[in-house]
């Protein structure tokens, strides 16, 4: 045939090739695959990147540090390209400057520029400035994708207790394969309380400064002190801790006062507990809705890894410690699971997606007729496996816009096929085709809408090219539609051009 495009060329060779079956058979595979293999999240992982820069200067009260540190430090890291906003904190012996660059810059790029700048700058630090601390942020790892809640059972564990051993549960946890953080919320640590007594304290004329000074002189441990004679033998000898109990505690000589030595539980309370000045609570209600004290366990992955995957390990290893938490009289609530969320999700649009199939086939049994509805129903799943493969190898993830990406396209790629099969279906009717063998008759008929079907597909394709280009967080947030889309329908396309002349000679028959 003359002026063959590509719509022509495709269909001529594929349309008796012995290996069309086993394509349309490999692409099905590498599809399910990819819809296996491919991480599923929630929602997409948005590029964010910012940073923090710390610097103490003891003694110095924050007006003071809001001129030679926190006015100086700003003026510098406003020269960073990218840099979008400045967040500054002046207190008493401490500037904080945060920094949050535009969405969808490089983190590490934006890392690097921060801590470049402050390095150039240091000559810059007023004398008796520490070093500055550079903390960066990655909201890869700090937006957690599960959260368990502990609590004791019973009062004869303690909220300290409890923050010990969960503690110990964290490195476990922190072994399983891609996750990144595991952090405690809502932990009671165990110290000493000295609650002091102010009518007594002033009435032996002593101040908060004394008290805190004979503490401080014995609240460390004293190391093992090792020596060797001359005749070779070695001496060891070592002090014990100054303070092992409340009662050692209690009996430390704060002062004198007319010639009687002053202790601590004469102008104090000293008890062992946990960190009374932490004001923050963690609260759950079990089934009985009773109020209980917890601790959270918050952990989160790495990039780029299967959430669901990930909270499925972490979850099956509770399970098999169950019985020794509740021999210790601990039980746990899962409070978040992001993995069965983004599983849910991911499986209730695919659902929906076969729904829509089974309503776009139904559709054409009435306007093209049984065959030409099968047909085109058998191409739309290997546009979605071609389109999730390719989104597999790009490094893309299953998450609810790819989906909603997928949903969109779905009445736009059933259009190619329907175009082929509904001109094939003309041929077939047409007084020019009473020669023509229904090879002839699909080649012919494909060649001839290829290229206005072609042009159609480009120009859609082309209205979702701008949305790559949109900025900010809803231009990070909806990146997989302009990525799966114009797959979607150039993958149509293809699988139009190849599969539906294949499949016209093998079910349709020619009239006479």
């Amino acid at each position: 045939m003359k002026n063959e495009n590509i719509a022509g060329k495709l269909a001529r060779i594929f349309i008796d090739h012995p290996l069309t079956l086993v394509l349309a058979v490999f692409i099905l595979l590498v599809g399910y695959m990819a819809l296996n293999l491919t991480p599923r999240e929630e929602n997409p992982q948005i590029k964010v990147a910012g940073g923090a820069v710390i610097v103490a200067m003891p003694g110095v009260n924050a007006q003071e540090i809001q001129k030679v540190i926190i006015e100086p430090l700003e003026r510098k890291i406003r020269a960073i390209k990218g840099v979008e906003n400045i967040y500054s904190t002046a207190k008493e012996s401490v500037g904080i400057v945060q920094v949050q660059y535009f969405v969808g810059q490089d983190k590490a790029d934006a890392d690097l520029k921060l801590y470049d700048q402050i390095m150039r700058n240091m000559d810059y630090m007023p004398q008796g400035a520490m070093q500055p601390i550079i903390k960066t942020m990655d909201i890869d790892t700090d937006i957690p994708v599960a959260t368990i809640a502990f609590y004791a059972k019973d009062d004869t564990l303690s909220q300290t207790e409890l923050y010990k051993k969960i503690s110990k549960l964290t490195h476990e946890l922190n072994k399983i394969d891609n996750v990144a953080v595991v952090d405690l919320k809502g932990e009671k640590k165990e110290q000493y309380n000295v609650e002091v007594d102010l009518g007594k304290l002033s009435g032996y004329h002593l101040s908060l400064g004394q008290i805190m000074e004979s503490i401080q002189g014995l609240s460390f441990e004293l190391p093992d002190t090792k020596g060797e004679t001359k005749t070779n033998e070695i001496v060891m000898f070592g002090i014990q801790s100054a303070i092992e109990s409340a009662e050692d505690l209690k009996n430390i000589i704060v002062a004198s006062y007319m010639q009687s030595a002053i202790y601590l539980k004469d102008i104090a309370t000293v008890t062992k507990s946990y960190d009374i000045q932490n004001k923050k609570t963690a609260l759950i209600y079990a089934d009985e809705l009773d109020a209980m004290e917890q601790i959270t366990v918050t952990i989160s992955k790495l990039k780029g890894a299967n959430t669901v995957v990930i909270n499925n390990k972490i979850f099956e290893y509770l399970d098999s410690i169950k019985d020794e938490l509740s021999k210790q009289n601990i039980g746990y609530i899962i409070t978040r699971d992001d993995g069965y969320t983004a599983n849910h999700a991911v499986n209730e649009l695919v659902f929906h997606l076969l729904i829509s199939i089974v309503i776009i086939a139904i559709l054409l049994v009435f306007t093209l007729g049984f065959k030409e509805a099968l047909i085109v129903s058998l191409t739309v799943p290997m546009i979605l496996a071609l389109t999730l493969f390719i989104g597999f190898l790009l490094g893309e993830t299953i998450n609810r816009i790819t989906l909603f990406a997928l949903l969109l396209s779905l009445g736009l790629l059933v259009d190619a096929a329907i175009i082929v099969i509904e001109n094939i279906h003309r041929h077939l009717h047409d007084d020019d085709s009473k020669n023509k063998t229904i090879k002839q008759i699909a080649i012919e008929a494909t060649n001839e809408i290829g290229n206005p079907t072609n042009i159609a597909t480009l120009a859609i394709v082309m209205t979702f090219i701008p949305m790559f280009f949109v900025g900010g967080m809803m231009g990070q947030f909806m990146h997989p539609l302009p990525v799966f889309v114009p797959i979607a329908l150039l993958m149509s396309l293809f699988v139009a051009y190849i599969f539906t002349p294949y499949l016209v000679q093998k079910l349709l028959k020619k009239e006479s």
